[in-house]
Parts: C-alpha cells; sequence; structure tokens
C-alpha cells in the first residue's frame, strides 16, 4: 500500500530532471512557451503600431495560440523572420557599410 505521506502523493514521479513534480514541470514548460509567444507578439504589434492586439496579448493569455495565429497568420511573418540578424535600414546587408575602416 503507497504512503500518502511520503513524497508527493500520486504524483511522486518527478519530471524534467529539476527535481520538481511532473505538474509543476509542464507547468514551467507552459508557462516558458507562452512568454516567447507573447514577447514575439508584442514586439511585431509595437512595430507596426497595432494597439488593439497589443493590449490583447498583454491582458488575454491563450498559451501562445492567438499569439502563433497573429504572427504567422496576420501579419504574414515566417519562422526566420525571428531567427536571423536584423538590419538597420539604409545599410542593406552589409554590416560594414557606413564605416570608417581606416
Amino acid at each position: 500500500m503507497y504512503n500518502f505521506h511520503e513524497g508527493y502523493g500520486m504524483m511522486g514521479s518527478y519530471g524534467a530532471g529539476l527535481g520538481l513534480p511532473l505538474v509543476a514541470s509542464v507547468i514551467l514548460l507552459v508557462a516558458a512557451w507562452s512568454l516567447v509567444w507573447k514577447g514575439l507578439a508584442l514586439w511585431r504589434a509595437a512595430k507596426r503600431g497595432d494597439r488593439g492586439w497589443f493590449i490583447a496579448f498583454l491582458f488575454i493569455n491563450t498559451i501562445g495560440i492567438l499569439e502563433i495565429i497573429y504572427l504567422f497568420a496576420i501579419t504574414g511573418a515566417k519562422m526566420s523572420d525571428f531567427t536571423k540578424p536584423t538590419t538597420q535600414s539604409g545599410q542593406g546587408n552589409d554590416p560594414h557599410a557606413g564605416h570608417d575602416h581606416n
């Protein structure tokens, strides 16, 4: 018979190697997932001046679903938009343009 006073009761298994119960590990992973997508969506909405979307992302938590829809379906973003370095306008792709190399 299992003793419920030891360990974490029925949720005695540990997850993610963090010494946390499995449920807590899942909650942390979902929170991290949501935070990444929320940050990307807030950044893009602010850059585009989409005040309504920005406010919605700020106050509504959809575990990243609404943010992903906005980023890829509404704004037409691609995954490469978030993985490649950005260049300043007017300098093209040359990172040394406009700098004096004496």
